[in-house]
């Protein structure tokens, strides 16, 4: 183990890292549901590591633009907490599913509210709120990671958001159920198409854990003003760790050790508040949807540095 003292650097860390995970077999699957991403090649990896001052240390395809998917559901889920308060945890509740991201089956038992903001109905819920307070949630969403990654080019794909769009019949399901029960408020089409477009913006490792760093520096925006109190950045980071990677959650705190973000695209974000943000991305997934080299890479790094929330 390399236990970090404040006057290290990250690079040698990250380095060590992508050498293991190069000579590592069995990298997973991309995510064939959405043809758009089926194409991408399972070896490609990348990791970055941000300071709370916006020093930036990374590895591999660390600036390579990916699709960003579910970890769009955190920064979603910030702005609408910044904005409404408590009052959105009477419609998505904050308990780990231990089901599938786009599973039916839960919201019938428990009245349309989904068991927590980081499952596919979940996320709905939370975009349709945003969408209801800014007239333009996924806008409201790309200004946003511009403006925290300093990076004005990011922006939607809109082969991705269409292929999902395609493909998108059970999130329809799920939006229109939910509706059923009085707990979206929005037209359906109109918040499938936020919701798809959401998560279609493309994004580096280095815009990501640039863009997290709120959450690191409990819930201070780049320039110093405050998006979250330091209340609110406690339960986002709380439901990362519970529930951001989908019904694996359990096993990647284990793991990790860290609250963290997943996305079908491959990418993962993590959280050491206080210290730092990370990013990772290799599209190959685990039958649950997380990218296989992320989290492998992301449990060295917590292994390597003695950096956890634990």
């Amino acid at each position: 183990m390399v236990i970090m003292s404040p006057s290290m650097t990250f690079q040698p860390v990250l380095e060590r890292i992508a050498g293991e995970i190069e000579r590592t077999p069995g990298r997973g699957r991309p995510a064939d549901y959405i043809p758009a991403l089926a194409a991408c090649d399972p070896r490609s990896f990348g990791m970055a590591v941000a300071e709370l001052d916006g020093t930036v240390y990374g590895v591999g395809d660390w600036r390579q633009p990916f699709s960003t998917q579910s970890i769009t559901k955190v920064f979603t889920l910030a702005l609408d907490l910044a904005r409404e308060g408590d009052e959105l945890w009477e419609h998505v509740g904050r308990e780990p599913s231990g089901n599938p991201f786009n599973s039916l089956v839960q919201l019938e038992y428990e009245n349309g509210i989904p068991r927590n903001p980081f499952i596919n109905a979940g996320a709905l819920v939370v975009t349709d709120r945003l969408q209801t307070r800014t007239g333009d949630a996924a806008g409201e969403l790309l200004a946003f990671l511009r403006a925290e990654s300093g990076n004005a080019s990011l922006d939607f794909d809109k082969e991705v958001a269409a292929s999902e769009s395609a493909h998108g019949d059970r999130n329809a399901a799920l939006a229109h159920f939910m509706k059923s029960y009085g707990n979206i408020d929005n037209e359906v089409p109109v918040l499938l198409d936020q919701y798809f477009r959401q998560c279609s913006i493309m994004a580096s490792c280095a815009d990501l854990a640039l863009a997290a760093g709120f959450l690191a520096r409990h819930g201070s925006r780049a320039d110093g003003s405050r998006l979250l109190t330091l209340t609110q950045a406690k339960q986002v980071n709380a439901v990362m760790l519970t529930c951001g990677t989908y019904d694996a959650a359990g096993e990647f705190a284990y793991r990790v050790g860290l609250p963290g973000k997943s996305g079908v695209g491959g990418g993962i974000i993590a959280i050491v508040p206080g210290r730092c943000t990370l990013a990772v991305w290799s599209p190959g997934l685990d039958e649950r949807g997380n990218s296989v080299a992320g989290v492998a890479a992301l449990d060295r790094f917590t292994t390597l540095t003695g950096v956890s929330v634990f």
